[in-house]
C-alpha cells in the first residue's frame, strides 16, 4: 500500500467544505492513516514551498496557506499519490475537470482548497514534514477485503 499527504487548505476549511472532501475519500476506498488540524507557521512553508521561493507569488501563496488553520491527512491505499492527483484536479480550478475536487470547488489557483502530493518520493518527504511517526495509524479494516481483490 502507498501513502499520500493531503493539506485541506485555509479556502476549504473557511468555506465549510471538510466533510464534503473527507467524504470523497472515504467513498472512494482510501485509508485515513493520520489527520490533524493545525496552524502552519513561516518556517513550516518555507520548507514546504521552497521550490517557489524565487517566484513573484511566493508570498502570496504564503499568506493564504497561513490565514486560518489547515487540515493536514495521510491517506493509504493501492496507487494512492495517483489516485488522490487524479480526485484533486489540475492545479487551476477553473481548468479543473468537474467531478475533481477542484473542479467542483474551486475557481482559482491559489484558493484551490487542496494540495496533493505529486509523486511517491515527493508523499514520503512530505508526510515525514508533517507528522510524527506515531502520529501514522495501521489501516488495517474488517471491510477491506471490500475495498481490493486479494492480488492488489
Amino acid at each position: 500500500m502507498e501513502r499520500t499527504l493531503v493539506i485541506l487548505k485555509p479556502a476549504a476549511l473557511q468555506r465549510e467544505l471538510v466533510g464534503e472532501i473527507l467524504s470523497r475519500f472515504e467513498r472512494k476506498g482510501l485509508y485515513f492513516v493520520g489527520m490533524k488540524m493545525m496552524q502552519l507557521n513561516d518556517a513550516l512553508l518555507n520548507e514546504h514551498y521552497g521550490h517557489l521561493k524565487e517566484k513573484s507569488f511566493f508570498g502570496d501563496v504564503k499568506a493564504a496557506m497561513s490565514a486560518s488553520p489547515v487540515i493536514v491527512l495521510c491517506l493509504e491505499g493501492v496507487e494512492a499519490v495517483r489516485v488522490v492527483r487524479a480526485m484533486a484536479g489540475v492545479t487551476n480550478g477553473r481548468n479543473a475537470e468537474p467531478g475533481t475536487i477542484r473542479g467542483d470547488y474551486s475557481m482559482s489557483v491559489e484558493q484551490n482548497v487542496i494540495h496533493a502530493s505529486d509523486s511517491i518520493e515527493t508523499a514520503e518527504v512530505e508526510i515525514k514534514r508533517f507528522f510524527k511517526e506515531e502520529e501514522l495509524f495501521d489501516s488495517k479494516r474488517v471491510g477491506g477485503s471490500f475495498y481490493y481483490a486479494k492480488y492488489e
